[in-house]
């Protein structure tokens, strides 16, 4: 772990308080076998009513279902067993992160992620007990290889966004709290890029994912790994990082009147996971609009050769105060 307090603060009162709040320094930097240290394995019931069984650390390396090397840490699902009707379900991981922040950049260095009819891959932050009283920020969440990729917001009562920040993607619900709507969040579509999800992303060779928290708003950025215009401390995971020449954002959820950042995000925890069907992907309506086969459950039970490619491949995670 790094932390470079007083050169922060040093360089804050050099360059004044316009650049301040947009220049941190490296906080927590995780790579390969480091992300054992960094989290712990929740070995829990899915509160998403997947058809998934979360496994703890000693089960996951034995089974193959993590494992790492000094700079690469993968997270998959099983993909050799039949499932029948009353097992918990496919074997898989969820990783939580011992430290939580409250203002803070996080940037991943991704190079594969879970693909496949049933998935439901996610990067995202919350403090579990009570939630969502801390806040939810989904910065890397789909299903069912339906692009592109959707940044959220869920929240207690009284949050709504505006439907005309300055972002590349598009909201497609301005509604953050979690009681409305069956818990669908303020929601953006990465929709300038459908390369940021599923097959395409992989494709590509994936790339960096990105989240800001600030008392006054929330931003994720994507980019591509050939993209010309990424940030240099972002592709070289620098110690020092200035968001504000990040151009603009993916997503972009402001303080506002409708919505005050601060009293409805506290301390949160990192999770990366990956689960099947549940009420998202496993939602008949929309698990059929996507083209996939059967129902999500009887895919999911019956076809483990279809989740080969359902691994998170992550080079490193950077967290910047």
């Amino acid at each position: 772990m790094m932390k470079i307090v007083s050169s922060s603060l040093a360089l804050a009162s050099l360059v004044g308080p316009a650049l301040a709040g947009a220049i941190y320094t490296l906080n927590e930097c995780v790579r390969g076998e480091g992300f054992y240290d960094s989290f712990n394995f929740e070995n829990i019931t899915d509160p998403t009513k997947g058809r998934v069984t979360y496994v703890n650390r000693t089960t996951a390396e034995s089974l193959n279902l993590t494992y790492a090397t000094s700079d690469t840490f993968i997270l998959r699902a099983d993909d050799t067993t039949v499932l029948n009707v009353n097992d918990t379900g496919r074997n898989s991981v969820r990783i939580r992160s011992n430290q939580r922040h409250h203002e803070h950049v996080v940037v991943f260095d991704i190079q594969h992620m879970p693909e496949g009819c049933g998935t439901w891959p996610a990067i995202w932050e919350t403090k579990e007990s009570g939630w969502p009283a801390s806040g939810e920020i989904d910065i890397l969440e789909g299903a069912n290889n339906v692009v592109p990729n959707q940044s959220t917001l869920h929240t207690s009562h009284n949050c709504s966004m505006p439907n005309n920040t300055l972002q590349s993607g598009t909201f497609t619900t301005t509604n953050c709290d979690a009681s409305v709507a069956y818990n669908i969040g303020c929601a953006v579509k990465l929709t300038q890029d459908n390369n940021s999800f599923g097959p395409a992303f992989n494709d590509i060779g994936g790339g960096w994912y990105a989240m800001e928290r600030t008392l006054h708003y929330i931003k994720v950025w994507f980019w591509e790994r050939q993209d010309p215009f990424v940030p240099l401390d972002v592709s070289s995971g620098a110690w020092m990082i200035d968001t504000d020449n990040w151009g603009i954002p993916a997503a972009y959820f402001p303080n506002n009147t409708e919505c005050d950042i601060q009293s409805h995000f506290g301390a949160n925890n990192i999770i990366i996971d990956l689960t099947f069907c549940g009420s998202w992907a496993g939602n008949a309506a929309l698990y059929n609009a996507s083209g996939c086969p059967l129902d999500c459950e009887t895919y999911v039970n019956n076809n483990p050769t279809a989740f080969t490619n359902a691994y998170f491949q992550i080079s490193s995670m950077n967290v910047y105060k």
